[in-house]
């Protein structure tokens, strides 16, 4: 499958306005995992997961398709940076403890990466994806945020999107199967905060070299007037769907 670069663009503002997950995502994960040796954070974009990861395993390899995406990821000690697809790593057989996959899992050709998995995970080691989509802040708030999503920009997200949106329900998953804990992410954001996250998102993108007009400008004034003061902060919340599992053929 053909690498679709949909954030390379916005690959800065990408960096700067995502959410962070909520630590205990990452202690829980490492917590599962058989050693805490080594992870592989799949398609790490800006490098938040690996970050996380970071705290509880010695070394992270933190990979993505996108050499500008990599190029915005944030340095640390124990992150080794390299651009390669999700389905071709380059790492080594049974060389990895964890694989993390951070709202990504939706982009690949799962077949071959999961193939990959299984090649590079230790017996024990876990898979983890997670995804998110619609946040909650305030009914108004949340109304006119999704009337925007799903009808102004429904028709410029890739159809890959309905997975992330149905949760990875629909997705096949050859891995014996852990049920997570629910994990939310939490921001206390501005009016500022929530229009860069925004333009981070790829149908934005997508609406402004199809249209030449930037839909958030559109989006503009209701929000505004529903926010209040721009720089008043709001809390900011999205629930985090996870699948989680472990190879099958382990004994």
């Amino acid at each position: 499958m053909q690498f679709a670069d949909y954030f390379s663009q916005i690959s800065a503002n990408y960096a700067r306005y995502r959410p962070t997950y909520p630590p205990a995502l990452y202690e829980y994960l490492a917590g599962l995992a058989p050693a805490r040796d080594s992870a592989w954070d799949c398609a790490t974009g800006s490098g938040q997961a690996a970050l996380g990861l970071a705290q509880h395993f010695a070394q992270v390899i933190a990979t993505d398709a996108s050499a500008s995406q990599i190029a915005n990821a944030q340095p640390h000690p124990r992150v080794l940076y390299r651009v390669a697809p999700a389905e071709h790593s380059g790492l080594d057989d049974r060389s990895l403890d964890l694989v993390s996959v951070a709202q990504a899992l939706h982009w690949f050709d799962l077949d071959a990466f999961y193939a990959e998995v299984r090649r590079v995970l230790h017996p024990g080691g876990v898979l983890a994806a997670w995804t998110y989509r619609a946040s909650q802040i305030e009914p108004e708030i949340d109304e006119i945020l999704n009337h925007f999503d799903r009808h102004t920009l429904g028709p410029y997200w890739p159809a890959q999107i309905q997975a992330s949106i149905d949760e990875y329900r629909g997705l096949p998953f050859p891995f014996a199967e852990i049920t997570p804990p629910e994990f939310w992410m939490e921001q206390t954001w501005s009016l500022f905060d929530l229009l860069g996250y925004l333009s981070s998102w790829s149908a934005v993108q997508r609406y402004r070299e199809a249209r030449g007009e930037n839909p958030i400008d559109l989006l503009l004034p209701r929000l505004a007037q529903a926010w209040g003061p721009p720089d008043q902060p709001k809390p900011v919340r999205w629930r985090v769907p996870m699948r989680i599992g472990r190879r099958k053929d382990d004994p």
